[in-house]
């Protein structure tokens, strides 16, 4: 239950904090309002942490920074044209912007920002009534037009004008519907969650660069299952992510399968929590969630139905590594989140063979450098995958996989696995075969490393040997 009292507390405290406080009495010396706005508010109220500073004013951006020069220990105008003045102010980064007031020209909806000249009027034209809550400074008085400590106290999201005046204003704000209720938790009311269905296709306006950040921040939430279900249930998903939706697959009364699109879910949600206890990597960890969300995305496309009821998916780790490619190409993702994203679903399945037969060494140091550096997250995604309800099945999986771990410790210990080399380099391999350089050193550098991968260290008087036998049988 949310308690006002506490969170009026909080905000009080918020308000005496040394940055707080120093704005507060320049812009009241100055002869301008000032208030606290939006997230740090909403946070203060629901008893998390407040990590972000955003103020708003009647301030012009060149005002603003005649005010807060003296003050700063810096001061930016890279958001200037949206009347946006950042400063770092006893030590905290702020953000302070002019109130906004939108006007729309009653036929496209299509909003022109000017300048507004209130505080309400600068409330109303934000996202979520759970963000359009204000406190001014200095003398603390909380600001609320359109309900928004209702809906905090309900846990719902709503939008403080009608919801398709308000996504109309910028359609990114029907993704950020779904990150919010990941993060927070709460429920979208009925009539917001009806407009983003209907205004979905307003989503192609906006860029994909912008599309891509909101996803991520989604992604990277504690729970992010919410939103996702959101965005699949509103038909937004098939607009900006259709692989997801598409996972849903149909079912008849002869084939049974999983249900993928739930299947992958709960892989996300277990990768989630085994990307956070298990504690090798900065968590949260955008490459694990996107690959645990995507890594069957190549099953729709793969799909056939055999005989006896049996469903397949032939080759659908290859599939699914080109097509995340593809789509992550397109939202723009950086071509380092790209690679990793598409090797781990590209090698999802190579542990479900471990359990088949006993994996030799050689097998194990396979695995080991085609994981290369997301070898933690492959573990991760993995482990994540084992879904089943079969408790007998799901520890044996389990087991099986502390296993492999522990023959990868045990392996890299003997022999450095992460730094597995030939005994012979590239110019070694040439004296020892009289050539110049060219497309055979590397193929001969590719036989030894399968020798090495294969027998482990055998030496380099061994190597030579081999080479020179390779070499005699390749001129034969």
């Amino acid at each position: 239950m949310l308690n006002v009292a506490a969170a009026l507390d909080r905000l009080g405290e918020l308000a005496a904090s040394p940055t707080v406080s120093r704005l507060a009495a320049a812009f009241e010396e100055a002869g301008h309002e000032l208030a606290l706005v939006g997230g740090p508010v909403r946070d203060a109220f629901l008893g998390r942490d407040v990590h972000d500073l955003d103020f708003t004013t009647d301030a012009t951006p060149d005002e603003i920074l005649a005010i807060v020069k003296p003050i700063a220990e810096a001061h930016w105008d890279i958001g200037r044209q949206f009347g946006t003045i950042g400063a770092k102010v006893a030590g905290e980064t702020v953000e302070i912007t002019t109130y906004r007031a939108d006007t729309y020209d009653g036929a496209s909806r299509k909003p022109e920002v000017v300048f507004g000249d209130n505080l309400e009027g600068d409330l109303v034209r934000r996202d979520f009534t759970v963000n359009s809550l204000a406190l001014r400074l200095p003398r603390i008085e909380l600001v609320d037009p359109s309900g928004g400590v209702e809906d905090l106290m309900a846990g719902v999201l709503r939008t403080p004008s009608a919801p398709e005046v308000s996504f109309g204003d910028d359609p990114l704000r029907m993704l950020r519907a779904a990150r919010f209720a990941s993060q927070l938790g709460f429920e979208v009311e009925e009539g917001t969650r009806a407009a983003i269905s209907a205004l979905a296709p307003e989503i192609a306006r906006i860029s994909a660069e912008r599309v891509k950040d909101e996803l991520s921040k989604l992604l990277l939430t504690a729970a992010p299952r919410r939103g996702i279900r959101l965005l699949v249930d509103a038909g937004l998903a098939d607009l900006v992510l259709p692989e997801v939706p598409a996972l849903r697959l149909e079912r008849d009364e002869h084939h049974r399968h999983k249900d993928v699109y739930e299947h992958s879910l709960t892989v996300l949600e277990q990768a989630i929590d085994y990307e956070t206890s298990r504690g090798n990597l900065d968590s949260p960890d955008l490459v694990v969630r996107l690959a645990a969300l995507l890594h069957d995305i190549g099953k729709p496309r793969t799909r056939r139905l055999e005989g006896k009821g049996v469903v397949t998916f032939h080759h659908h780790d290859v599939v699914g590594a080109k097509l995340a490619r593809k789509r992550l190409r397109e939202l723009r993702f950086d071509n380092d989140t790209i690679d990793a994203v598409a090797r781990l679903i590209e090698l999802h399945l190579r542990f479900f063979g471990y359990t088949d037969a006993s994996w030799t060494d050689a097998a194990v140091r396979r695995y080991v450098r085609d994981a290369g550096d997301q070898l933690e997250r492959l573990h991760i995604l993995s482990r994540a995958d084992v879904t089943t309800r079969n408790r007998r099945k799901a520890d044996m999986l389990s087991f099986a996989y502390d296993d492999l771990e522990e023959r990868i410790a045990e392996l890299a210990a003997k022999e450095e696995l992460e730094a597995v080399r030939p005994e012979l380099d590239g110019a070694q391999i040439m004296r020892t075969l009289g050539i110049a350089p060219g497309p055979v050193v590397g193929e001969a550098y590719r036989f030894l490393l399968d020798v090495r991968l294969d027998e482990g260290p055998i030496g380099e008087d061994a190597a030579r040997d081999r080479l020179l036998t390779w070499w005699a049988a390749r001129e034969a």
